[in-house]
């Protein structure tokens, strides 16, 4: 494929796909040692709701609109797990589930109470994505990369998935130091005077950030798969927190730049005609990838012992 093909047409999506992985790999590390990797999945739920009330106050179907309304859905998600879990003394997965389900039967409630049933909420930007249809039509080539007019028209998606990127990271660098002794001694943690609850709460609202702006450009399968896939398969990998992090990102690289390319490519090298969808793709290339770390990795026998 030649530039002019390639810049307009596999460029933008591939940024995006890219930068979402990496998005929900870097907070998945802490949540899957923290025993709440299913927190993508609880929020892939609970956006329904956030988006039927926001066409309700707004009156029309856009992107900016749904994705606020899915982004206080989330955020009134992981309070209600984190109130229930502590409040309540069960365990995270029971919360989750409880806080899914009921949010998930309010969306659907309101979508047939309040007449809007008929109308076509495209709840796929925020639950399915549209990561093929993300081109850069202003694009000639990669001359276009310095080209000030061309760059005016490249998708929204990428400027928005990129300062989520952008703001996991920092949120990571700012708060290392407090984030692995909570995850690994809480109880020193608190002696050493952090809010661990704090500390917890925020992790899981950047994770609903992540997972909710990603959500409009990639949709809740490769936010679930990238929550836990590279950082379960970086897990085997290395017994070291920061070696963990960095394989999770290269994990996470790997299976959006491979699963777009099958994705497209795929097809064509085995005969059919039609490309299948890049979201479901990238999914199955990050859980092959767990499978064969889960059989290969060097650390697959001593997961009793915690990275550190």
């Amino acid at each position: 494929m030649s530039g002019a093909e390639f810049v307009p047409l596999s460029l933008t999506p591939l940024l995006i796909g890219v930068f979402a992985a990496v998005a929900c790999a870097l907070p998945g590390n802490f949540l899957v040692l923290r025993r709440q990797a299913l927190i993508g999945d609880a929020i892939s739920h609970v956006v329904l709701p956030g988006i039927v009330v926001a066409f309700l106050v707004t009156g029309v179907v856009a992107a900016a609109p749904m994705l606020l309304g899915a982004a206080g859905a989330a955020v009134l998600a992981v309070v209600m797990i984190e109130a229930i879990r502590r409040l309540g003394s069960i365990e995270p997965g029971a919360a989750m589930g409880l806080t899914f389900t009921t949010l998930f039967a309010a969306g659907v409630l309101l979508l047939e109470q309040s007449d809007t049933s008929g109308v076509h909420l495209d709840v796929e930007h925020a639950l399915y994505g549209n990561l093929e249809s993300l081109i850069w039509l202003d694009a000639v080539g990669w001359e276009s990369l310095a080209d000030p007019s061309a760059l005016a028209g490249l998708p929204v998606e990428l400027f928005r998935v990129a300062i989520a990127l952008v703001g996991v990271a920092g949120f990571l660098w700012v708060f290392w130091r407090p984030l692995v002794l909570s995850t690994f001694d809480e109880g020193f943690a608190q002696t050493m005077g952090m809010r661990t609850k704090g500390i917890g709460l925020a992790l899981v609202v950047v994770a609903a950030i992540a997972a909710v702006a990603s959500f409009d450009a990639v949709g809740s399968i490769i936010v679930i798969a990238m929550f836990i896939c590279p950082p379960a398969a970086a897990r085997l990998m290395t017994n070291r927190l920061e070696a963990q992090v960095a394989w999770s990102v290269g994990f996470a690289m790997m299976s959006a730049v491979l699963g777009y390319v099958l994705a497209g490519y795929g097809p064509i090298w085995f005969g059919f005609d039609n490309a299948v969808s890049a979201a479901g793709m990238i999914a199955t290339v990050s859980g092959v990838i767990l499978a064969l770390a889960a059989l290969f990795g060097p650390c697959r026998k001593r997961l009793g012992a915690p990275a550190v």
